[in-house]
């Protein structure tokens, strides 16, 4: 009886930190759009190096965050190999997509983080001010995305794709895109990968936030060491390197999941 008590109550209260944890965020986000990075540009005209600051900031405040939903409860986090990931430069960095917080987590640890991010975001009003500060890179049109992404990749900007283009839905196999793959192979990017996992489904695709686990969750994300080549070669053609790399990330990725 008293064991059903307490996980009730852990249940309310892990609604009711997640409630405050989010609604921080949103809030958070509205003042680094209208108070911070404007405050920021005042003292500072060089469109490029304002997006390095507005990244830096971007970066410390979801660290900050992180940090939020872990002293609250919310979710436990655990990520491996911080002092690799904060020498990372210049890299494209793939991870699978389990929750809606891998982005989040993903720049809180990534020094200098760039990221793709979906074109309907840039709408958002919590979200469309942090993104256009920091220069993120929409999907929208896919021509321009891959010039963006070797630009920003040559400047030492770590870039931050998820292969698959959504959240993973639970229990269901991985399922990659070849958008990651034809910024490798295009770009000439050396690829990071990270492996994910939330234990038990938080926050996944189609789930609304209140909708909490029965016990608290844990987040955990390390580095692989899988090699990648994305050299091209004269005699092979763009397309078809693209769809061999995305088959091979994603049996890796199903693979390496299975052990963590």
């Amino acid at each position: 009886m008293l064991k059903n008590v307490q996980r009730l109550c852990g249940l309310i209260w892990r609604i009711i930190a997640t409630a405050f944890c989010f609604s921080v965020f949103g809030m958070g986000g509205l003042v680094l759009a209208f108070i911070i990075f404007p405050a920021q540009r005042l003292f500072q005209s060089d469109s490029f190096k304002q997006k390095i600051k507005a990244r830096k900031t971007v970066h410390y405040s979801f660290k900050l965050f992180v940090g939020l939903m872990h002293l609250t409860g919310v979710i436990r986090f655990h990520v491996e190999d911080k002092a690799k990931i904060e020498g990372l430069k210049g890299q494209l960095l793939l991870a699978n997509h389990p929750s809606l917080i891998d982005v989040v987590v993903l720049i809180s640890v990534v020094k200098n983080a760039d990221c793709v991010v979906k074109a309907h975001l840039f709408k958002n009003p919590f979200m469309r001010g942090v993104i256009k500060s920091t220069g993120y890179i929409s999907n929208d049109d896919p021509q321009e995305l891959l010039r963006e992404c070797e630009r920003s990749l040559q400047k030492g900007n770590n870039l931050i794709v998820f292969p698959e283009g959504t959240r993973t839905e639970p229990h269901k196999t991985l399922k990659f895109k070849r958008g990651a793959a034809n910024i490798a192979i295009r770009c000439h990017a050396p690829i990071t990968t990270f492996l994910i996992k939330m234990k038990p489904n938080t926050l996944t695709k189609g789930t609304p936030w209140y909708k909490v686990a029965p016990y608290q969750a844990h987040f955990t994300m390390r580095l692989a060491s899988q090699q990648f080549n994305c050299a091209t070669h004269d005699n092979d053609m763009p397309a078809m390197q693209s769809r061999q790399l995305t088959k091979d990330l994603q049996h890796y990725f199903t693979q390496e999941l299975k052990n963590i």
